[in-house]
């Protein structure tokens, strides 16, 4: 009898905690990086662009799209581990060490994505077709980079899709939602986050070459090999950086946006840092943080010299 007090007692307590520890394993889906350089950094370039070089702001506009893009990155977010739980790709060297992945995860990214489509529909009826189209491509991008029937990711397709997301079609949609135009100025600088976010596609998935080769993802690192893929982040996060001198030398950006290139030793560190290491997971850690940091300062430093020319001529 003490025994079955005791349990009845205690049940309440443990499962609150039980219920407390899954909502907080499905809130940890959401991490911060995916915020700071997937989602957010390009919408903010293009809403710098429309300010800046347009002369074209919409704040309520601007508070509704972030808060659909917000919503799409949690749909990314709980989707990509839903669906790479499900795959067995986290599990191939530890298959008892991760417990399997809740639906709850699913349901959370199905119930962000609706909601993201909602405020792409708001924002539609208020600022034209082109907007359902820039939110319906961005959609089918996030929910099918590894979800079934398309699953980019298992295609080789991945990164690509991934560059165009978080490059033109994230910074010209932002630029739309103000401006209800496109400009080929604003899609060269769309190319700066783009490049620099395939990369980071690539040297995410050096250290995870195994398990990704044998649950058959054949993302381009599997299909490359780890050496050459750590030359083709280089040269992608390079190209990123080029676009940057390339659109000033051409009078297509500010000056300012010059800036950016003190992301370079960044670059420089990780790519030592990767030549050496790409076949040791763990001591590769050190090129991917840098790589990070390159496309963090990068973006932020072009979007600030973009926004420097709300105060100042833009040839002067």
């Amino acid at each position: 009898m003490g025994l079955s007090l005791s349990s009845a007692s205690a049940d309440r307590p443990l499962a609150a905690r039980s219920a407390l520890h899954r909502l907080l394993a499905v809130c940890s889906m959401v991490r911060y990086r995916f915020f700071l350089y997937a989602g957010l950094l390009p919408y903010l370039l293009g809403a710098a662009w429309a300010y800046a070089i347009v002369g074209a702001f919409d704040k309520p506009v601007f508070w509704s799209g972030l808060g659909g893009v917000v919503l799409a990155v949690i749909g990314v977010e709980a989707f990509n581990e839903y669906f790479d739980s499900r795959m067995g790709t986290d599990r191939v060297f530890n298959p008892a060490d991760l417990p399997p992945m809740s639906d709850a995860v699913l349901w959370l990214g199905t119930a962000a994505f609706a909601g993201a489509l909602a405020v792409g529909v708001y924002l539609t009826v208020h600022g034209g077709w082109p907007i359902l189209a820039f939110a319906l491509l961005g959609g089918a991008a996030a929910i099918f980079y590894v979800a079934p029937p398309i699953r980019w990711a298992y295609r080789g397709l991945g990164e690509l899709v991934i560059a165009l997301s978080y490059g033109p079609w994230m910074v010209l949609g932002s630029l739309y939602l103000h401006t209800k135009a496109l400009s080929w100025e604003a899609l060269v600088a769309s190319l700066v986050p783009g490049c620099l976010i395939m990369a980071l596609a690539v040297v995410n998935a050096i250290p995870d070459f195994h398990q990704d080769r044998l649950v058959g993802k054949r993302n381009l690192v599997v299909r490359l090999g780890r050496r050459r893929a750590v030359w083709l982040y280089l040269t992608l996060a390079a190209a990123g950086l080029l676009v940057v001198a390339i659109g000033v030398a051409a009078d297509i950006f500010p000056v300012t946006c010059l800036a950016a290139l003190l992301a370079l030793p960044l670059l420089v560190a990780s790519g030592r840092c990767a030549l050496r290491t790409y076949e040791a997971p763990r001591a590769f850690v050190p090129a991917v943080r840098s790589i990070v940091s390159c496309y963090l300062i990068a973006v932020m430093l072009f979007t600030g010299g973009v926004l420097v020319q709300a105060w100042r001529p833009f040839h002067a």
